[in-house]
């Protein structure tokens, strides 16, 4: 069991000092137990501060409809980052939330969040197959040949050595598709219509492995629930 003071600290609720002002104030418990002792082992799901359960104290994992013009990074100066739509206490997290399968500036669509490092690599490792749907808007009438060339598993991208995995293109309207991919390169649907002749004006993820966007407005955010193996 993890200090009261380093578990609360890692949840982002201040620094260990901080914190620490904050027991001896009276304002965390057990069950009806006020905890005296910053330095006391404590069992995280029944910490309550200011009477309220802690925040996902075993890992966070969220859902975020990140909206146009947003970018994928914690560095200052590529415009607005996705982290400023999220609450500023996750990122006093320790480790920080980061983001699972990143989306260009000019892409909307679903991305996870998260502090735990196992769930990053569960999703984003080249062995993980993990199936993802776009809907993409081109700039010139689709041919119904692409759906073939698509899953024929050999289309293959500039400056690659191998092609790309077999891809499920559905046409939806003459200039609109939904594709699916189970692999996640750079810029990898936008590079796969190029190849072909086409030149994506728009693109939109609304699904990631199990997860789909549904009512979810651009900007907004879902907490999820943890999978039962985060490893």
């Amino acid at each position: 069991m993890p200090r009261l003071d380093q578990l609360l600290s890692s949840l982002g609720y201040g620094s260990r000092k901080q914190v620490a002002d904050i027991v001896k104030a009276g304002r965390v418990r057990s069950g009806d137990l006020i905890l005296k002792k910053p330095d006391q082992k404590v069992e995280a799901a029944d910490v309550t501060l200011d009477g309220a359960a802690l925040e996902a104290p075993y890992g966070l994992l969220a859902m975020l409809h990140k909206p146009l013009g947003h970018v994928c990074t914690h560095s200052d100066g590529e415009g607005p980052t996705i982290y400023e739509l999220l609450p500023a206490q996750w990122m006093a997290r320790k480790p920080a939330v980061t983001s699972i399968g990143r989306l260009d500036k000019n892409t909307s669509g679903l991305i996870l969040i998260t502090d735990l490092g196992p769930l990053v690599h569960r999703y984003t490792s080249p062995k993980a197959e993990v199936e993802k749907i776009y809907e993409v808007t081109v700039d010139r009438e689709l041919d119904p040949a692409l759906i073939a060339t698509f899953a024929s598993g050999g289309v293959m991208l500039r400056g690659e050595e191998k092609p790309c995995l077999p891809a499920k293109l559905e046409i939806t309207s003459p200039l609109t598709a939904s594709l699916t991919l189970m692999e996640g390169r750079y810029h990898q649907v936008r590079r796969m219509f190029a190849s072909q002749g086409w030149h994506v004006e728009k693109l939109h993820r609304s699904r990631f492995g199990d997860y789909t966007l549904g009512n979810l407005a651009p900007g907004e955010w879902q907490m999820l629930e943890l999978p039962a193996d985060p490893a």
